[in-house]
């Protein structure tokens, strides 16, 4: 047992004191003579006075003072702390990506640790192994109470990089040239890497290690798969004994979900790979793949502009060419329900970017439209063409020569066209032969009544087999292709209708042209040594957010191959048009458990010391209550009523809070949480947001925070009893109007410390004239409404807010202030005001804050913020955390700006 306060011991000595006092008796009475005896005996006759407390009694008082002393010297005894040592001691902390997942149990484990050196007033010092951004590297930071180090490690995120070992190593060696020794607390992520020897060893010179792992952690890990599909992703992990199952969920850049995948792993694997089989048109809306119950940035994979945008170009051939007919007709059958199709003539369809065009026979016989599709393709392009009379013929390759040097052309072709099946010929219409393995078709299904009657052939040549991507069953080419520049080009030898081939009417025809777009490059990507800036990059939690100091730009040619770091974090790069997606998976090595280091032990096993102290103070007050019940029972039945309801109200605080059943009915809920509260408007639609809003708030709060909210509650002023609550969420409506009673009611409320948050949803009350219908679908009438609300209210002279103001930085640092949409300015009392001690009593907003937080009965947002989607809603909470912390301790971060007068003032 340890005691945090020996020194109240000393009461002790007052137990002598207590005995003796209780020993002492009364004065012997005096007699009397007192002749009217006959009204003495009208009395009562009472219960004579003990001469001396009984033995129990004197026992049962020593032994309470007992208590209460022993509980204000606050012992505590230890337990669950396996391996923490009585000594100044190194922390060592994997905070890389794989420890994100966990990060909470690492931080309630570590707070029990620093919490026990506390208590032994030793002092710790700390290593982290992730560096903490581009401009840091790890270093053994210097020796700090652990009540200090605690407070700095509490609100500390992971890394969304991994750890540097390395780099640590040398940290650590630093620190044994020091001459410093003394135990090593190791945190580990449980993943291997190839400088653990090194680190090891590094350790170990130190003093004694001890190791505190998660055993049978899901580390786990998204990254590309590397297959066809731009959305096949491979699940990586440290392989486990037992089957291991999750659920892929396919999200929007607004925060919805498309699709859930379920996923297994079996015992013993280290990945699985998912390959999403969706229409062209929902996979362009993908913004993200997340995995279900995989925090942080471990189980995101951000997609980029490659994988979501490749439109298709049709050229149309002729004035003829219709809707119901021509050589586009089965083409657009093909490819309209799977990809973004833009038809027209080449000038129109190159005025904008474009990722393939499909170019029918005779649609590139005039010299000017050659060249331009020449450089395009040069570009990083694809041409898919298709062959037909107009080529045979030679009016669409240049200088109308068949057999002539064409770049638009994969192979030489040989004059005049191959009939199978005529009636002139012995010959039948031939079958498709398998796809070969280096073929972007090797996994179509071949049908057995596809047959051609028609083609044209390619020159025999050395390296034919290496431009065939498909070929008939007498090993003649039907699709061939080559590289031109940094594009390519791919020829059909047969027309794009029915007349030469079934395939147009088959399934295998639109699985081909599906392939050949998904393996096309996406539109407008930058190449070679084009130089990325950073966008948004990925945090701790898992959300993307504004690039710290010191990020790096990247080499467009450098994605797939950059390992992610604080120079490089994952995120996405580059403008809109070709943003590129940097995700924790690239590059990343196997993933192998971590072999143990010194003694290891379970962290989960780390549990907090017990605490006797406030148990023993409360037996010392059940006793003493006791006493004094027995005592005033003693005295009398009147006074024994009395002491029996002193004795259930004692008992009722040390039962602590109260049981439903034993609150009074007309106690309101407000006055036993804290709670926050909504004024109804009478529009079901927008109190249920109003409603749905502060929930999710309150839910926010509460698990980012210290801070216990209850459910909202909302409220008519004018009959509520409002001083229950801190804050109060007022969305404006374009019918909404005031009474004297509500104003009263408000105004009583913000002079005794209320703040009331107006939002006018979306429109923003200094800039739109009375008859606006808002920003982005806001009732008319909002602004003019906004004035008959306060009209009346003791609203001070305002000010926009700031990232310099205390409302900004109570809890987060903010420098904006979104709710579901962005960009218009809150307004709260000017500075300098001192009433209410300078807190703004009101806080006025448009950007629809109840819309970003609310949360429905399952769980999720309905509602998207613009632009920015998640992130803005991120944003959003945070900027609620704020508020409601500002509302809940005012202004004490604005006091720390008179810390160096108080000082000067102590030093005089």
């Amino acid at each position: 047992m340890i005691l945090l306060a020996p020194w109240m011991l000393l009461g002790l000595v007052a137990l002598p004191v207590v005995w003796w006092l209780l020993h002492a008796l009364p004065p012997a009475p005096r007699s009397q003579s007192f002749p009217p005896v006959r009204l003495l005996a009208q009395l009562d006759s009472s219960p004579p006075d003990a001469t001396s407390a009984p033995l129990w009694r004197l026992l049962l008082r020593c032994l309470a003072v007992l208590l209460l002393v022993l509980g204000l010297a606050q012992p505590i005894f230890p337990r669950g702390q396996t391996g923490m040592a009585d000594a100044d001691c190194l922390i060592v902390l994997d905070n890389g990506w794989a420890a994100a997942s966990t990060w909470p149990q690492r931080l309630r484990a570590l707070d029990g640790m620093l919490d026990h050196l506390a208590r032994t007033g030793h002092t710790v010092r700390l290593l982290l192994t992730a560096r903490s951004d581009a401009l840091d590297t790890p270093a053994v930071q210097p020796a700090r109470q652990a009540a200090v180090l605690r407070g700095i490690i509490d609100p500390m995120l992971p890394r969304s990089w991994p750890v540097d070992r390395v780099a640590a190593t040398h940290a650590l060696e630093q620190l044994a040239q020091q001459n410093w020794h003394g135990p090593v607390l190791y945190i580990a992520d449980g993943l291997a890497t190839s400088a653990d020897a090194g680190f090891a060893t590094a350790l170990s010179r130190i003093g004694p290690v001890h190791e505190m792992q998660l055993p049978n952690s899901d580390i786990t890990l998204l990254a590309p798969s590397g297959g066809d599909s731009s959305l096949a992703t491979r699940i990586r992990a440290v392989p486990r004994a037992f089957p291991r199952n999750w659920q892929l969920r396919l999200e929007t850049p607004t925060g919805g979900t498309l699709g859930l995948l379920p996923v297994s792993m079996p015992a013993g694997a280290d990945h699985v790979d998912v390959k999403p089989d969706l229409p062209a048109e929902m996979r362009g809306k993908i913004d993200h793949l997340s995995l279900d119950g995989v925090a942080g940035p471990a189980g995101i994979r951000l997609l980029d502009e490659r994988e979501r945008q490749r439109p298709v170009g049709l050229i149309a051939s002729s004035a003829s060419d219709t809707p119901l007919m021509g050589s586009l007709f089965y083409l657009r059958r093909a490819l309209q329900p799977s990809a973004e199709l833009r038809e027209g003539d080449l000038d129109t369809l190159l005025s904008r970017p474009l990722s393939v065009i499909i170019a029918p026979d005779g649609t590139l016989g005039n010299p000017d439209s050659r060249r331009k599709v020449e450089a395009w393709v040069r570009a990083g392009g694809t041409l898919i063409r298709f062959a037909g009379p107009l080529l045979i013929q030679g009016t669409d390759t240049p200088d109308h020569a068949p057999s002539g040097p064409d770049a638009l052309l994969p192979v030489p072709l040989m004059g005049g066209e191959r009939v199978l099946g005529g009636t002139m010929s012995w010959s039948r219409p031939e079958a498709l032969a398998p796809f070969p393995a280096p073929s972007p078709f090797h996994d179509l299904d071949i049908p057995a009544d596809v047959t051609v009657s028609r083609q044209v052939l390619a020159q025999p040549s050395t390296d034919l087999d290496s431009h065939s991507w498909a070929r008939l069953t007498d090993g003649t080419p039907l699709v061939t292709h080559a590289a031109l520049g940094a594009g390519q080009v791919v020829l059909f030898h047969v027309t794009s209708t029915a007349e030469w081939s079934n395939l147009p009417l088959s399934g295998l025809f639109v699985g081909m042209l599906q392939h050949l777009i998904d393996q096309a490059s996406g539109i407008e990507t930058p190449a070679g040594a084009t130089l990325l800036a950073p966008y948004m990059v990925l945090d701790g939690d898992g959300a993307l957010v504004s690039p710290p100091a010191g990020v790096q730009a990247v080499r467009a040619d450098a994605f797939g191959r950059t390992v992610p770091s604080p120079e490089h974090p994952p995120g996405l790069y580059g403008p809109r048009d070709s943003r590129r997606a940097l995700n924790p998976g690239d590059m990343a090595p196997p993933m192998v458990a971590e072999g143990p280091i010194g003694t290891v032990s379970d962290l989960r096993g780390q549990v907090p010391d017990i605490a006797i102290g406030p148990l023993l103070m409360v037996l010392a007050t059940v006793l003493l209550l006791i006493d004094g019940a027995i005592t005033i029972h003693q005295r009398g039945r009147r006074l024994a009523r009395r002491s029996m309801a002193a004795v259930l109200l004692g008992g009722c605080m040390l039962h602590g809070p109260a049981h439903a059943a034993d609150i009074p009915p007309d106690v309101p809920a407000a006055a036993l949480e804290t709670r926050l509260a909504y004024i109804t408007t009478g529009d079901s639609e927008i109190d249920t947001v109003s409603r749905e809003g502060l929930q999710g708030l309150s839910d926010y709060v509460n698990a980012r925070t210290s801070a216990v909210l209850g459910h909202p509650d909302g409220v008519v002023p004018e009959h509520d009893d409002l001083s229950y609550y801190p804050l109060i969420y007022w969305p404006v409506t374009a019918s909404a109007s005031t009474t004297p009673a509500r104003t009263a009611a408000l105004n009583t409320y913000m002079r005794h410390g209320g703040i009331l948050m107006i939002d006018t949803q979306g429109q923003d009350p200094a800039t739109a004239p009375d008859n606006a219908s808002g920003f982005t679908g806001s009732a008319p009438g909002t602004a003019a409404a906004l004035r008959r609300m306060t009209a009346g209210l003791d609203v001070p002279p305002l000010m926009r807010l700031d990232s310099h103001h205390v409302l900004a930085h109570t809890f987060y640092l903010l420098h904006d202030f979104p709710g579901r949409y962005d960009g218009m300015p809150v307004w709260v009392a000017q500075e300098g005001d001192s009433t209410n001690d300078g807190v703004s009593p009101v806080i006025i907003g448009s950007n629809d804050w109840a819309h970003a937080w609310a949360v429905d009965e399952g769980g999720n947002n309905p509602y998207a913020p613009v632009p920015d989607g998640a992130s803005q809603r991120v944003m959003a909470y945070r900027f609620g955390v704020n508020a409601v912390i500002y509302a809940l301790t005012g202004n004490y971060k604005a006091d720390q700006v008179h810390v160096p007068a108080l000082l000067k003032r102590l030093g005089e």
